[in-house]
This record gives structure tokens, sequence and C-alpha cells, in this order.
């Protein structure tokens, strides 16, 4: 196996000897906490929002011929998983000088960069300059989605078309700032495929019958649907097929 590292930011593991056209990446298990943070909220709490262990689960992907990308950055510092237009405007000392296209993620002080910790405790005491956004853009989510989007593209380009698989975990009960409201129990697992739009449904049936027949309940776009990364690489009808993976914790 093969891998492109770049400290702090991520690994990129391709497999030696026989490939199948399929990418693995976990955006959302980094633990790796850059110096200039300079978060306020207890460490317990602000950890609460990651996906920790899922790199563990899917590290086998290169043995069994797939590629595998992970951040080692958390998500609360800067999230790969959201467009770099989704900036939070409270969160700044400034204003933004570029586009500004804030989701309902952002909303809820989950964006780009996150304003809050769940279940709404703030993350820092001051404001981040436009300076300090951009820096995190540049050094942090930029190389994530370059690395994806190349191995998409390469990966194409060998077998014709791509399979996607973007991995999460979700908190077995909703809370107060989930899509479908505090207190609902989850499913073993909910894939995501943005309602059809960004992987062919004969590929998310497939995953779902897999699952099933282990024994695991298992949902699609019920809560989540997937956001920016399946969006961003997933065009079935170029052969680009991305479906994201939420397991229960």
């Amino acid at each position: 196996m093969s891998e492109k590292i770049i400290p702090g930011v991520l690994t990129f593991t391709e497999p030696a000897g026989s490939r199948v056209p399929v990418i693995f990446d976990s955006p959302h298990s980094g633990i790796q906490y850059p110096d200039d943070f300079a978060y306020t909220v207890d460490e317990e709490i602000l950890r609460m929002g990651e996906d920790t262990y899922i790199e563990e689960l899917y590290a086998a992907a290169p043995k069994l011929g797939a590629s595998f990308l992970q951040a080692h950055f958390p998500r609360s510092y800067i999230d790969p998983n959201r467009t770099i237009m989704d900036i939070d405007q409270e969160i700044l000392s400034e204003p933004w000088p570029g586009e500004v296209t804030p989701s309902i993620k952002t909303e809820s002080g989950i964006g780009l960069i996150w304003r809050v910790a769940r279940p709404g405790h703030p993350i820092y005491e001051r404001k981040l300059s436009a300076a300090e956004v951009q820096a995190r853009i540049d050094t942090y989510h930029k190389p994530y989605h370059d690395t994806l989007m190349a191995a998409v593209g390469e990966t194409k380009k060998q077998f014709g078309a791509v399979w996607h698989i973007n991995c999460h975990s979700m908190p077995g009960v909703s809370d107060e700032r989930s899509p479908e409201g505090p207190g609902v129990v989850r499913a073993d697992f909910c894939l995501g495929d943005r309602d059809g739009t960004t992987c062919s449904p004969e590929f998310t049936a497939l995953v779902a019958e897999q699952l099933r027949a282990m024994g695991y309940k298992t949902v699609l776009n019920d809560p989540f649907k997937g956001v920016e990364l399946v969006r961003m690489t997933g065009a079935p009808d170029q052969g680009q097929h991305s479906l994201q993976i939420e397991i229960n914790r």
C-alpha cells in the first residue's frame, strides 16, 4: 500500500495490488487539535462532535482494493463536509470578503467553522478574523477536498466509473437540534444519497440489503441525506456514485 500523508491534516491510503473502483473517506474522525484552535469550551463537550473510531472501522478498505482518505483535524475546527461559502458571520470580527451562502447547519452554529458545540455550548470567547478562517480553509479544508476529488477523477479514468462511500457515525438518540426533533431513537444505519441524486438507486439498495441481511435496522435519507462531500462527488449520470453511511454509535 502507498500513503500520502499531510501531517495533522490527512492520510490517503491507496491499495497495493488489485484495485476496485471504490473510495472511502472519513472526514469527521480527526482528533489532532491544531495549536491555534484556542477553544474555551470543555474538551469533553467539544469531542462529542467527533465520529470517533470511524477511521478504525474502515481501515481495512485498502486491503480489499479500495482507497481510503481520513482527516486528522477535528470537524469543530473546520468541517470538510461543508462548502467554503458556508460562513457563519456571527463568528467573525469583520465582514467576510468573499461570497457567503449560509446553510441550515450555519443557523445551528455548525457551519464551516463551528460556533457552538452540542448541545449549544459556545466554543470561543472571542471573534475570529477573516484571515484566520482563510488559513484554515487553505491548510485543512482545501487539501482534503483536492485529495478526494483527485482520487475520484483518477479512479473514474481507470475504471470508467467510481463509487465513493462517505463514512460517519450518529448519536443513538436525536437532540433538540436534530432534523427529526429531540428524543427519537435512531436506526442502526442511515444511508444518504440526497434522495437518489448522488448515487444509483441500485447501489444504495444493494448496501441496504446487505446491512439488513446482517440484522441491522437500516433506513434511507432519514434523518441524514448527505451534505457537501456526497453532493460535490455524486453524479450518477456521469458514472460517479456517492453514498453516505451513518452508523449508530
